[in-house]
């Protein structure tokens, strides 16, 4: 078995099953628990980078402490990523560090939905209901049967994932050459369509991490892999809310508008 998600590869659920850590085992409530916990940090974290912008609220008063907002996000966008390279390697730290990740891409997510909400009022909210949505269509889908994580289903889906990661990193090689690559990145139909491709696959990863949590309950796994697991769903969550934000920023460009 297989995930695109790298935060969620069996190898880390097999071996924590075969490690002989027998003090308390994982169950797939254990790990939608943990989500809820990490999702209830990062929306607090987000709330304090957000409210460094809007204090008064959206539309009440002039945008403040905006540099103090900037350091959040990049702050928490480096602290997330070491964590994610840390948590990588050694999964037993999940309990302590999965938060600290969640608090750390909440910063980051706030400072950048709250600079998209300076010119684009409701985008936000539609963005996070969007994502909010997808999760639930894609476990409704998931818990009835109707996709199922078929061999040839994750292959597919970490073919493209791999895909779209390598036009990331080409586009983040040529921008520090002064180049990039065409139209993907534009707010024309190429673009749109590219960025609507991404989520889709963004959303095909979530049926990967349902299914690889169930893996990891089913081998038997240590009850710290609960809160590995849950890392790994924020993950992907938090991708593909950037990606719906990605999307509509292109379409409100696309189209003229802007609310």
């Amino acid at each position: 078995m297989r995930t695109s998600n790298p935060a969620l590869q069996e190898r880390a659920f097999h071996d924590a099953a075969m490690s002989g850590d027998r003090a308390g085992v994982m169950t797939v409530n254990g790990a939608v628990a943990k989500t809820g916990i990490l999702t209830a940090l990062l929306l607090a974290a987000a709330g304090l980078s957000w409210a460094m912008i809007f204090p008064q609220g959206v539309g009440q008063g002039k945008p403040v402490q905006l540099n103090y907002a900037l350091m959040f996000g990049i702050g928490g966008a480096l602290g997330a990523l070491v964590l994610s390279i840390v948590l990588f390697f050694s999964q037993k730290s999940a309990p302590a560090l999965a938060p600290v990740y969640a608090v750390c891409e909440g910063l980051f997510l706030g400072a950048i939905s709250g600079f998209v909400g300076m010119r684009y009022q409701g985008m936000v909210m539609n963005a996070a209901l969007l994502t909010a949505g997808i999760l639930g269509v894609m476990l409704l889908l998931y818990s009835t049967g109707i996709v199922r994580a078929t061999e040839k289903f994750k292959m597919g889906v970490l073919a493209a994932t791999g895909a779209v990661l390598m036009v990331y990193l080409a586009s983040m090689v040529m921008r520090m050459f002064g180049m990039q690559i065409p139209y993907i990145h534009s707010a024309g139909p190429i673009g749109i369509g590219f960025s609507a491709v991404v989520i889709v696959i963004a959303a095909l990863n979530l049926v990967l991490d349902f299914d690889m949590i169930e893996e990891g309950a089913r081998y038997g796994a240590p009850k710290y892999m609960e809160w590995y697991g849950a890392y790994g769903l924020i993950v992907t969550l938090v991708w593909l809310y950037i990606e719906i934000l990605n999307l509509l920023l292109k379409i409100s460009a696309f189209t003229g508008g802007d609310d």
